[in-house]
């Protein structure tokens, strides 16, 4: 590609921009900030675009700066959302923070001598800013009119049940002052983010035109929605987390290696660092034969060990074959209660397996995956029964010490019917 923004282009990553983007990607080094939201300890796969964004900005030589948003956190940007934000104290803030700064430095170099990745957090000069100084030198450039028009105020207005405070209301000149400060601290020139910050990135930009007679720019992500119309990075279960606290690898594997097949090709261009040689050969392999997922599986296994490493990758693998029939070794309790969650279970007394322990007879039929011990005998003579996913046998028993630490047993009915049995 000549410049980043071709990049940007092939990859189907720019919504909107202002004039002159192309042109100054392609002939200048420029240093280019985003703003990330830190209202909780970790980031998640919403903010991939912006930070992977950034990450191809600075691989084509430019300077990326990101900046956390320690002071406008404290505000609440109105943009896409229907409420008021809860307003969170500073020292959580600057604890969430410090847990976004690891997640960033997963994409992004801040050792390297030419153009490091720079974090800088906006309560550092959004603090100690008193009222009238801020009013003088930021407010006094907006009208009331003009803060209106912004769609993220329309549409918080339009609300019958909802209205907007003049906390959230002020935020767009709170970003708009944080562009014109690193315009000046850190010879700033453009700002990028989703879609839905264009009316706050213009703000900045007419600011620094309005106070310094000076042009600065603009580009914008799409915003990205599954191929069901569902909000790109969440379940039943929640955001799609990259902390691994939150979110374990295994989790983070599966999202990805379900992505429907009318998706997957997309998230390929905007997640990874595959060039267009290489997705191009998985659109075809996808076109030839989708029920192989060879598409989602790369894509899964780009991601996972993108910000969890390989090993996670390994072990993520490793625990969806034990789905299908694969072995169990190398996983702890923590990964078994993790890639069972969804199937039926129960909790049996442990102390039911000392000594001889239990007929498998009983336990399949006390089961979800027999009606009878009768039809659990049948089972078990069919050969169609494991436990901890190697098959047992009629006359075998279960004690204590074939458990997996001590904690659960995992019975398989067939190929796919499982039910989790936790000692208590």
């Amino acid at each position: 590609m000549k410049s980043v923004f071709d990049e940007f282009k092939w990859r189907g990553l720019v919504y909107d921009h202002t004039d002159g983007v192309p042109d100054i990607l392609a002939k200048e080094k420029i240093s280019v900030y985003n703003g990330f939201d830190p209202t909780a300890d970790s980031l998640h796969i919403g903010n991939l675009i912006p930070m992977m964004g950034l990450a191809r900005l600075q691989r084509f030589g430019h300077t990326p700066i990101v900046l956390a948003g320690g002071g406008t956190g404290m505000i609440g940007d109105p943009s896409g959302r229907s409420s008021e934000r809860n307003l969170l104290t500073r020292d959580v803030i600057d604890a969430n923070v410090a847990a976004q700064k690891v997640q960033l430095a997963h994409l992004l170099d801040f050792e390297i001598k030419s153009n490091p990745a720079t974090i800088v957090n906006n309560a550092d000069w959004l603090s100690p800013i008193s009222m009238m100084d801020f009013l003088r030198g930021t407010g006094k450039h907006f009208t009331v009119n003009y803060m209106l028009a912004k769609d993220s105020v329309k549409s918080r207005l339009a609300r019958e049940d909802g209205g907007i405070s003049f906390t959230e209301f002020s935020y767009m000149l709170l970003q708009a002052h944080d562009f014109s400060h690193l315009f000046d601290s850190h010879n700033c020139v453009m700002q990028a983010g989703g879609s839905d910050q264009w009316g706050n990135i213009v703000a900045g930009v007419e600011l620094i035109r309005k106070s310094k007679g000076q042009k600065a720019h603009g580009l914008v992500y799409p915003l990205i929605t599954k191929a069901d119309g569902s909000k790109f990075g969440k379940t039943a279960d929640g955001a799609i987390w990259l902390s691994a606290e939150k979110t374990s690898p295994y989790r983070f594997y599966q999202y990805w290696v379900n992505a429907d097949d009318a998706e997957v090709i997309d998230f390929l261009k905007f997640f990874t660092w595959l060039d267009a040689t290489e997705i191009e050969q998985l659109e075809g392999l996808l076109l030839e034969n989708p029920h192989r997922r060879d598409a989602q599986k790369k894509l899964a296994e780009v991601m996972t060990g993108m910000i969890h490493g390989e090993t996670a990758v390994a072990k993520a693998k490793t625990a969806s074959a034990v789905l299908f029939g694969g072995g169990l070794e190398g996983l702890d309790v923590a990964d078994i209660a993790d890639i069972f969650t969804d199937v039926p279970s129960s909790d049996v007394p442990r102390h039911q397996f000392g000594g001889d322990g239990r007929s498998i007879v009983d336990l399949l039929a006390e089961s979800s995956l027999a009606q009878s011990k009768g039809d659990a005998k049948r089972a078990l003579k069919g050969g169609g029964v494991y436990l901890n996913n190697e098959r047992v046998t009629l006359a075998q028993t279960v004690t204590l010490a074939q458990s997996i630490e001590g904690k659960y047993f995992v019975l398989r009915r067939g190929k796919k019917k499982y039910h989790l049995i936790q000692l208590v």
